[in-house]
């Protein structure tokens, strides 16, 4: 009672010994009241000034707000670009997409079910494919089965001309007679795989050699008025130089076959120079061919005085049998004292029939001699008679 009654004077007191300002600061304070004594005071200030609502602006409707209507509602808003090339925010779907979807049918498009059905006879051919295709294998697995268990045989019509019957066609005309034999049984495919040293083979009643005949390369400088052919009725065959060489090969490799030996390509009567023989059909086949793409160089004599338009004429090639014939080069080698005629050296890869004397010709030029010096890498040694 007596804090009260100090509380209540020192109030009264600081009202009126403080200043104005400080009489006004409490003015700004809330109202309070006690009552714990029978001493009543109550202190109330003036509530501040309320702040002035803003006035609401008139709102206008337009085909580009919402209406008030649909408060409460789910409201999908649609961003559609007008005439003017302006974005718009409309509340409903624009026309052109209602209509769209009233024509739409159902299901999918003309062109996705074309889509879809090519897609799926794809995926068929390819399931197809993939069963009726030999499954593919690594190579450490294809040389184990090549090992071990693949038939390392080589073909009977190939086994034959090895051994030195007959050309390969003739063997083949052989084995289509009946004439040859394999483990007692008679064979006429000739793409059947034999073996000579497992297999007993016979042809015309002989019995064929076990032992291969030796892969044999041989390099031959033609001479003129041979013929390539390998006919036995022909006197003139550039075999027949081959004679001593093959009345020896019994004395030298006995218990081994004779070679059964043919020329790599063909040089005609009247051309000299280099010719490869060999009876390595796969050597003869891989240099002859010609996607392997070898060059080979001739020395041609010609008669008369030879000019730039000669050169330039056989340069720019002739055609034969309906291809154009390029030669790779032409050049005109310099005068030797003991030779009265000029000579060319000119380089081809086509190997066409007659070439070289058809791009001479075509020039204006006549050949006295040709001769061929080189095939690939490989030269005629100057030495070889």
């Amino acid at each position: 009672m007596g804090s009260a009654a100090t509380m209540s004077m020192a109030m009264t007191a600081l009202c009126f010994t403080k200043s104005n300002k400080l009489t006004s600061s409490f003015r700004t304070l809330p109202r309070f009241t006690c009552s714990s004594s029978p001493f009543k005071f109550n202190i109330s200030f003036s509530p501040s000034k309320p702040k002035p609502n803003p006035k609401p602006e008139p709102q206008t409707e337009s085909p580009n707000q919402f209406p008030d209507d649909n408060e409460g509602q789910l409201i999908i808003p649609w961003i559609v670009r007008g005439e003017d090339g302006n974005f718009k925010l409309l509340s409903e779907p624009p026309p052109s997409f209602l209509k769209a979807m009233a024509n739409d049918k159902t299901g999918t498009k003309k062109s996705d079910k074309n889509q879809t059905t090519k897609n799926k006879k794809k995926s068929e051919n390819e399931t197809k494919v993939r069963a009726t295709a030999p499954p593919q294998y690594s190579k450490a697995a294809r040389r184990f089965y090549n090992e071990n268990f693949k038939d390392s045989g080589t073909r009977l019509s190939k086994v034959l001309a090895a051994s030195g019957v007959a050309s390969r066609r003739s063997c083949e005309d052989l084995i289509f007679e009946g004439k040859v034999t394999v483990n007692g049984s008679v064979c006429n495919t000739p793409q059947t795989r034999v073996d000579p040293a497992k297999d007993v083979i016979y042809v015309n009643g002989s019995r064929l050699p076990k032992r291969q005949p030796h892969k044999v390369y041989l390099a031959l400088n033609k001479p003129k008025g041979y013929i390539c052919s390998s006919g036995e009725k022909e006197s003139k065959s550039v075999l027949s130089l081959f004679d001593d060489f093959l009345s020896s090969w019994d004395k030298k490799h006995p218990g081994v076959p004779m070679p059964r030996l043919f020329t790599v390509g063909r040089l005609d009567v009247a051309t000299t120079g280099l010719l490869i023989v060999t009876n390595d059909g796969d050597f003869a086949q891989r240099l002859s061919h010609p996607s392997s793409n070898f060059s080979k160089e001739y020395i041609a004599t010609v008669n008369g005085l030879v000019h730039k338009r000669h050169l330039t004429a056989i340069s720019e090639g002739t055609t034969i049998e309906g291809v154009h014939c390029v030669p790779d080069s032409v050049e005109l080698l310099p005068s030797m004292p003991d030779a009265q005629r000029a000579r060319l050296r000119i380089v081809v890869h086509d190997g066409r029939k007659h070439e070289v004397r058809e791009l001479v010709k075509n020039a204006g030029l006549e050949i006295h001699s040709l001769k061929r010096v080189r095939i690939g890498g490989f030269r005629l040694p100057p030495d070889l008679g």
